[in-house]
């Protein structure tokens, strides 16, 4: 029960949530309104930042979500080309994390990291179709044990300014490990394999590690 009110915090998160106490406390010394606006801020510091204990399902034959948040677009697409995969084709299921959502990345699949790839961008808004192509980002090509090729890819938003991934070529991983956290609302999309039947819909809400988006 404390753990669903008072869930674990992101290592991220310590330094962020001093500096929004400090903030905090020095606003109550200023005006008592104002520290009342400092304190609901700490509490969203403390609650962006939260890294809550979360069960995948732990069956290859499924692929779990890979962040929390709302589908904002289905399709089958060619795969980026600067992971030199726009020669095959995968679905894409992008997912938009607003600044309420948890955001630490969670791996959909077991498998072998192979290639990690950061690139500078812009920062417009996440939930924009462009900002897959304009956008800071963090690409994440990985295999499972069957040699199939998946990509995430973390998307910095508009207030986002920082991409923190945890993970580094060679990890083993398994479904629903940690793979890091994106700072603020932002968006992660996500490559598999087109012979995959995907079990979401556009506009539903996910939760990564437990939510299921495709099967075999």
């Amino acid at each position: 029960m404390l753990d669903t009110i008072f869930p674990p915090l992101h290592k991220d998160g310590f330094r962020m949530l001093a500096i929004a106490v400090i903030i905090t406390m020095l606003l109550i010394l200023l005006n008592k309104i104002l520290g009342v606006l400092g304190l609901i801020f700490t509490i969203w510091v403390y609650y962006f930042f939260r890294d809550p204990d979360r069960f995948s399902i732990n069956d290859d034959n499924y692929l779990v979500s890979p962040a929390d948040g709302k589908i904002i677009l289905i399709e089958t697409v060619r795969g980026p080309r600067e992971l030199s995969l726009e020669n095959l084709s995968f679905i894409k299921v992008s997912i938009f994390m607003n600044v309420f959502n948890c955001h630490v990345n969670r791996v959909p699949l077991g498998g072998r990291v192979d290639e990690i790839f950061y690139k500078p961008g812009k920062f417009i808004n996440a939930s924009l179709d462009k900002a897959s192509e304009d956008n800071e980002r963090n690409y994440i090509k990985y295999s499972d044990n069957n040699k199939k090729t998946f990509v995430l890819i973390q998307i910095a938003g508009l207030i986002a300014r920082r991409i923190n991934c945890e993970i580094k070529v060679g990890q083993e991983l398994k479904q629903g490990d940690r793979i890091g956290i994106i700072r603020f609302g932002s968006r992660v999309d996500f490559y598999f394999d087109t012979k995959y039947k995907v079990l979401v819909k556009t506009g539903q809400t996910v939760l990564a590690g437990e939510s299921l988006i495709a099967a075999v």
